[in-house]
Order: C-alpha cells, then sequence, then structure tokens
C-alpha cells in the first residue's frame, strides 16, 4: 500500500484491534482487484532509525506469511506501538495473527 488515500481508508473507516506490540487497521474496498494491500506505519517513538528498520522488516515477514488470510478486497494497516521494539518475531506474529483476526470479525460483523 502506498497511497495515502488506502491509508486514510483503511484506519478511518475500518475496524482497528489493539495488541501489545501493533494496532491492526482493517476494512474492506470492494472492487479492488490488487489482492489484499498492507501498509505499515512505524513512527519514531519506536525508537531509533535501527530499530524502526527492523520492526519494518519484521512486519513485512509477518504481513506476508499472513496475506493468505485475508480477503482479496482487504487493506490492512499494522501500526507499530513503542513495545515492538524489544519484540522478537514470534511475539510480532502472535500479536498480528490475534489482531488480524478480530478486525476481520468486526468487519464481517455478527454472523
Amino acid at each position: 500500500m502506498r497511497r495515502s488515500f488506502d491509508f486514510e481508508r483503511a484506519v478511518r473507516g475500518g475496524a482497528r484491534a489493539g495488541r501489545s506490540t501493533v494496532v491492526v487497521h482493517l476494512t474492506r474496498a470492494p472492487g479492488q482487484v490488487d489482492g489484499p494491500l498492507v501498509g505499515l506505519v512505524v513512527s519514531k517513538a519506536v525508537g531509533n532509525a535501527v530499530h524502526r528498520n527492523l520492526v519494518k522488516r519484521r512486519l513485512r515477514g509477518v504481513a506476508a506469511a499472513h496475506l493468505d488470510d485475508l480477503p482479496d478486497d482487504a487493506l490492512m494497516v499494522l501500526r507499530a506501538l513503542p513495545a515492538s521494539a524489544e519484540a522478537d518475531y514470534a511475539r510480532l506474529d502472535r500479536d498480528v495473527s490475534r489482531g488480524m483476526h478480530k478486525a476481520l470479525a468486526r468487519v464481517a460483523g455478527p454472523g
């Protein structure tokens, strides 16, 4: 995901699920044919550039592992929290997975 419009649509118009290391924002974009899109937000609150880049690499790997779990019209933004700088890959994977499934359930609605 590269366009600010897509980020805004996912963050403002979708479901949110917070975990200890990440906040998952998810929405559905009917008519999108590119498959699920994932964006990352890693602010300076996470740490210096070395820590931020490490977190981004790990989150990209986690997101790639979970793309098959997302519907084709999904827009997902992973916002890293400061605790993500100290988290290992397994913890990030667990938090993203749980947050993503919780947000998917909210987007799908009751039933």
